[in-house]
């Protein structure tokens, strides 16, 4: 048995990355996890793997999530997109896009999930944040102003649950060794004639003090115990996994 045996838990974003690793580390240590993705086979395929459940869920769908009520003791925000744009020709749909899938869509799936957790006096709150979350980069106003806000709302619900055994912390990873960042670095390889290696530690890992990307059931590892009974007295809290980036 562990301290998280017989929990239930809803991961967003599950069906691949830094998502699927923490299901599969939720479920690991005994809880029994949704997974929800907009991809709804790769949702069941992680459910399939892990004996969870798949929900195939479109979060810019925000109507519909109004009025859900949602029966889990964790809940683990992390589905998210990228768009690296300059400011001025930045697409207005998209960055309204964005803050409702990183902002709104967590703001409700909390809203829904209280009411349980307030009930049964436990609660635990994961938010997959970014260094981005704490530190801005060019190119990426979006992301940075979707990730900033979600760190004002985990620190609101840390303050309003705390009364109610209900914790709320941010995981702030830097770059996450997932298929995305996997193509990005082999096609800046061959448009730069350099080693991948070189990629990592010129452009992608510049303000890094270890230069390597992070694997995502390291992410997973530290989300797992966010949401033991172990870190009752942790919340509010922005845990940063950057490999020195925000030391600087």
């Amino acid at each position: 048995m562990t301290a998280t045996t017989g929990r239930s838990a809803l991961v967003t974003g599950g069906g691949s990355g830094i998502g699927a690793a923490c299901a599969r580390a939720l479920a690991a240590a005994g809880v029994a996890v949704t997974v929800a993705d907009i991809d709804g086979a790769a949702a069941a395929a992680v459910a399939r793997e892990i004996g969870g459940r798949p929900w195939e869920v479109d979060l810019l769908d925000v109507a519909d999530l109004e009025e859900l009520r949602l029966e889990v003791d964790i809940l683990v925000n992390n589905a998210g997109v990228q768009t690296v744009s300059p400011l001025e020709q930045f697409p207005p749909a998209r960055f309204r896009n964005m803050l409702a899938l990183m902002v709104e869509a967590p703001f409700l799936l909390i809203r829904a999930a209280l009411p349980h957790m307030y009930g049964q006096g436990f609660g635990r709150v994961v938010n997959i944040s970014s260094v981005h979350g704490l530190r801005a980069s060019e190119f990426k106003s979006a992301y940075v102003t979707a990730k900033h806000a979600l760190e004002g709302l985990s620190k609101v619900t840390a303050l309003e649950g705390g009364v109610h055994g209900v914790t709320s912390n941010c995981v702030n990873p830097g770059y996450v060794r997932t298929p995305l960042v996997d193509k990005q670095i082999a096609e800046q390889a061959a448009a730069h004639g350099i080693p991948e290696q070189q990629v990592l530690e010129r452009v992608l890992l510049t303000e890094s003090a270890i230069k390597r990307l992070i694997e995502p059931e390291e992410v997973a590892a530290l989300v797992v115990w966010l949401a033991s009974a172990h870190a009752g007295m942790v919340t509010g809290a922005s845990y940063v996994m950057d490999g020195g980036w925000s030391a600087r």
